[in-house]
């Protein structure tokens, strides 16, 4: 068994074994299925799967990934299910409905679950008070943890009762509906996001077009002048609104950033309205 320690910006370090091990740590009532979707994450998904090995059954939903992913996920005991790809909300319903257990855990393979989130996830699954739970995200920007630009605290649901809560069906920026109460839990999830610009830019082109489909199929319509409007104002709720210029240059990348992408959703929507 080998044992690595990862540790972060925040100070905290985070020991993992390799494998679905250490049961015999867990309460026996605490059943618990963990949901990845993955695409070509061999970079991130082996973290991810050690951050959750104390978990009772992890299950990979695949669209055809071309690295090294699926046999990473197979060698570390996950149940690896390969699909097309139909979009993010319609994905993750797909990894949901392969989960057996009482209680389901759904995060992102550049996503690691702390010791300490875990601790609270079995504290409330001895002792449930919600059917659904938001989990704060602490997500890192070109190596720099964002505690400010509207990233954090980044209430996230992801971890819920079976059978209480589905996922919509939009193709990105896909959101958890839980039929039932929903609570905050207090341990963060780490979320290490963009390690480059390459990335990010790969990623501003593949949200802002999934984005403008998105609007276009309810009916919106755009304009060279709303597109420059909204840019000008996700820039501004960004950097100042939000404190971004706390965040030091990361802070001014992401604001130009998330404006870049804003301009550029509304610009393909404008051009998918002229066809």
């Amino acid at each position: 068994m080998v044992d690595k320690t990862i540790s972060y910006p925040t100070g905290e370090a985070i020991s993992h074994s390799t494998g679905l091990s250490n049961k015999n740590n867990q309460v026996a009532s605490c059943k618990l299925s963990v949901i990845i979707i993955t695409k070509n994450e061999a970079e991130n998904i082996r973290t991810c799967l050690e951050s959750v090995a104390w978990a009772d059954e992890i299950i990979v939903v695949d669209s055809g990934s071309s690295d090294a992913t699926v046999e990473i996920c197979r060698n570390f005991g996950a149940q690896v299910h390969v699909h097309d790809w139909p979009g993010f909300g319609a994905q993750k319903n797909r990894a949901l409905d392969y989960a057996s257990k009482e209680w389901v855990l759904s995060i992102d393979a550049d996503e690691r679950v702390t010791p300490e989130l875990r601790t609270e996830i079995n504290s409330v699954q001895r002792n449930p008070q919600a059917d659904g739970y938001e989990i704060p995200r602490l997500s890192s920007f070109c190596g720099r943890f964002m505690h400010h630009s509207g990233w954090y605290p980044d209430y996230v649901t992801r971890l819920f009762r079976r059978g209480a809560a589905r996922f919509s069906d939009d193709l990105v920026h896909e959101r958890l509906i839980v039929n039932g109460s929903v609570e905050k839990l207090r341990q963060h999830l780490l979320h290490e996001t963009f390690h480059d610009l390459e990335e990010l830019l790969t990623k501003i082109n593949q949200y802002s077009t999934a984005g403008a489909r998105m609007l276009n199929e309810k009916n919106q319509t755009a304009s060279l002048k709303k597109a420059v409007g909204h840019a000008i104002w996700a820039f501004f709720r960004t950097y100042l609104l939000r404190m971004g210029f706390l965040d030091g240059r990361e802070g001014f990348m992401l604001a130009v950033s998330t404006a870049e992408s804003t301009y550029y959703r509304y610009a393909k929507l404008m051009l998918i309205n002229k066809r």
